[in-house]
């Protein structure tokens, strides 16, 4: 087994340099715990920037830096001053992060932030491509990085790429105000698979892959390419062990019993966060506030303790929010205080683990309610620190925790009355109730840890790699191409049966743009050319268009499924004389009605079928009108001969019993054929490979589960292949 490359913006380590000598301190954060915790079996390295920019360090201070982070697993990527302020503090602090979390007007469009970001990523991947080896499995993390599993897999085809997203991915409304919203998402369709913490984020993830690239998803899988791209939820745990054992360390008794002293018999509320606009520290301050004032009774016996850590300090947005915060927390402090009693303890620090973890232990109540936050560890840690199972959790519903811990008090952080009536129930809930609510938090928290975490995406990675090679089985390979040539060389009776539309030629928004190109009309002619070959195009297509499409080459045509099947004289017969139609008159009108409630969508009539088309309508939209239209259509023909067919972007109506299988019978009963080759690209030639002996060639073109025995990319290298089949010049 390879190693794991694991790419992120920093390393696990924040660096100093003092006195010439430099200084690695390991970083607490739940990425590097949750990696510490995978087996010893798989080797680490991590790649990642050190934390200080390329102008302080000499080229020898970087090969001393290199040197000793080596001895540590890690690679470093050096980043310039300039780097630094446009790719992070610029597009990921000021363009990315503001819109994920839903303030896209503190959101700065600026082209030259972008062209940075751009460039920071091709760094890191030519810094891993000097270390990656064949059988590496790499792992990139979080939007600073988006661009990267693409590069990578321009680079390293073959090689298995996870990516996970540790902030909220917005809704397609929202992602869509990204000038540069393409380029990211295919960008992560380089992954092989894309993780988030919940369900909604995946869900938004799939509409803007479906919306903006045109790609559907089924059962979270896309077809990307020629590869199946896996896009799940993989909620972020914590360690577990680490914080509902932590009260018995002596620093942390140590820290709880000073607390208790300066507090008395006081109730403590706890809030703890980075100072962020996101995480709606002055939004809660300001009901506690509000709670001091609607409940005067709890002056002097409630303390609120909020820790804020600072963040981006160098960035003026976060200064005025602390100036903000200071300000209020003075105001509150001199409005409901009082001699011996301070409202809210303020901190604008970096706590030690000790000191959270006794906080924790002593809190009555955590109060955390960002305005939207990806996973918040914070609340977490809380449940699982309260090892006699008291302690209430207030929790914003716009957490990605908030999925998982049904159990706490769920408000919304913009609602200050039901903060201040969830901080009054809080600290009136009886002691049993608390304990069962924390119980079953707390048992769901330990079965899914951060070990848990790390090992599942791991996994998953390796399975999605699985499958993948599944498909690639049925590939047609070279050794299948060179044996298909010989038999074709050899064969004096050679049949092609050969569907049009996503096979012969791509699809286009409207139908009647789909004529063949001078490429496939020459393909096609010199196929018919020799002799031994019968060509025939079995198609969805009416009569008419294929005739004047086809009509003058030599080849066989079958349209509307097989319903019309043009003889050797160029007529034309039915499969059915007493097929009916009038059916037709019921059904038209229903499918009329839901394409006028489906802008982009039209109705296609045909001699035996009806077709609604929805390939330029909205994804999400057409994906539910097909559904209701499945169902209206489906109780009005139940006693009737008739079914209901989804294909590519279609929903489609005709006789039971017509099928390109039924078709293809025609012409493999009518010879001894030497030599059969069929492709088509979905489900109505299903029915035409399901009647092909073994040892025909049957191809599907694209991927998915087929009856087909191989399958090709593309349209384009099913042509290739026919061409390959006689030489590029004359047929075999």
């Amino acid at each position: 087994m390879g190693r794991l490359l694991v790419i992120a913006n920093r390393l696990p380590f924040s660096m100093t340099k003092r006195a010439g000598e430099f200084h690695f301190r390991p970083s607490a954060g739940g990425l590097a715990v949750g990696l510490s915790s995978l087996p010893e079996s798989i080797e680490r390295l991590w790649i990642g920037w050190p934390g200080m920019a390329n102008e302080k360090l000499t080229a020898k201070d970087r090969g001393r830096v290199k040197k000793k982070l080596a001895a540590e697993n890690c690679l470093p990527v050096f980043l310039s001053k300039k780097q630094i302020e446009q790719y992070y503090l610029g597009f990921c602090n000021e363009t990315i992060w503001p819109l994920f979390h839903y303030f896209p007007t503190r959101t700065l469009w600026e082209n030259r932030f972008w062209q940075v970001y751009k460039q920071v990523n091709h760094t890191f991947c030519r810094e891993t491509l000097k270390v990656a080896k064949p059988g590496d499995r790499i792992w990139v993390h979080d939007y600073q990085l988006t661009l990267l599993p693409q590069l990578l897999r321009e680079k390293l085809p073959d090689v298995e790429i996870g990516f996970f997203l540790h902030i909220p991915w917005p809704s397609y409304e929202l992602f869509r105000l990204l000038p540069w919203r393409e380029e990211i998402l295919n960008g992560l369709l380089g992954s092989d698979l894309i993780g988030f913490h919940t369900y909604d984020y995946v869900r938004h993830f799939l509409s803007s892959v479906c919306r903006i690239v045109g790609i559907e998803h089924m059962l979270g899988k896309l077809h990307v390419h020629n590869r199946i791209v896996r896009v799940d939820a993989f909620p972020m745990g914590i360690a577990y062990d680490k914080y509902a054992q932590a009260t018995d360390k002596p620093g942390v008794k140590s820290e709880v019993e000073k607390i208790k002293t300066k507090m008395g018999n006081r109730r403590m509320i706890i809030s703890i966060d980075r100072l962020d606009y996101t995480k709606g520290i002055i939004e809660r301050l300001e009901a506690f506030d509000l709670f001091l004032s609607e409940n005067p009774q709890y002056r002097g016996q409630v303390t609120l303790i909020m820790v804020a850590v600072p963040s981006r300090t160098g960035v003026q947005d976060y200064q005025m929010l602390r100036e903000k915060l200071e300000h209020l927390v003075g105001r509150v402090n001199g409005e409901h205080g009082s001699i011996g009693y301070v409202p809210v303890w303020y901190l604008y620090r970096f706590l030690a683990f000790d000191q959270i973890a006794a906080l924790y232990n002593v809190a009555d109540v955590a109060l955390v309610t960002p305005l939207r936050d990806g996973m918040n560890l914070i609340a977490k840690e809380f449940v699982a620190s309260k090892t006699d199972g008291t302690g209430v959790l207030i929790l914003g519903e716009m957490t990605g925790a908030a999925s998982e811990l049904g159990e706490a008090l769920i408000v919304n952080a913009n609602n200050k009355q039901a903060i201040i009536e969830a901080i009054k129930e809080a600290l009136e809930m009886p002691v049993s109730e608390q304990v069962e609510r924390n119980r079953a938090m707390q048992q769901r928290l330990r079965r899914y840890d951060i070990a848990r975490w790390s090992n599942d995406f791991i996994e998953a990675i390796s399975e999605v790699k699985r499958v993948q090679n599944e498909f690639s089985v049925r590939k047609l390979s070279n050794d299948t191409k060179q044996e298909m040539k010989t038999r074709c060389a050899q064969a004096s009776k050679r049949l092609f049966l050969l569907d049009y539309d996503g096979t012969l030629v791509g699809f286009h928004g409207k139908p009647a743009q789909a004529g063949p190109d001078a490429k496939v009309a020459a393909l096609l002619e010199r196929l018919a050319a020799d002799k031994r070959n019968t060509v025939v195009v079995i198609s969805g297509r009416d009569k008419q268009t294929l005739q004047n499409w086809l009509g003058a080459l030599d080849v066989r045509l079958v349209a509307e499924h097989g319903a019309w099947i043009q003889q050797a004289d160029g007529t034309w017969d039915h499969v059915d004389p007493m097929m009916a139609t009038d059916w037709k008159r019921e059904i038209k009108p229903i499918l009329e009605l839901y394409s006028d409630r489906t802008p982009g969508s039209f109705v296609e009539e045909k001699d035996f079928s009806l077709v609604w088309h929805f390939r330029r309508a909205a994804p999400e939209l057409a994906y539910v009108r097909t559904q209701e239209l499945r169902g209206a259509v489906l109780d009005l023909t139940t006693n009737l001969d008739i079914g209901v067919f989804e294909g590519s972007k279609i929903l489609e109506v005709r006789q039971l019993g017509i099928n390109k299988g039924r078709a293809a019978e025609r012409w493999l009963a009518a010879e001894q054929w030497d030599f059969v080759t069929a492709a088509g690209d979905d489900y109505t030639d299903e029915e035409m490979f399901a009647v092909l002996a073994q040892e025909a060639y049957s191809i599907k073109v694209g991927i998915g589960i087929s009856k087909a025995r191989f399958n090709v990319d593309t349209v384009s290298e099913l042509r290739t292949l026919l061409e390959e089949l006689f030489g590029g010049q004359s047929v075999c």
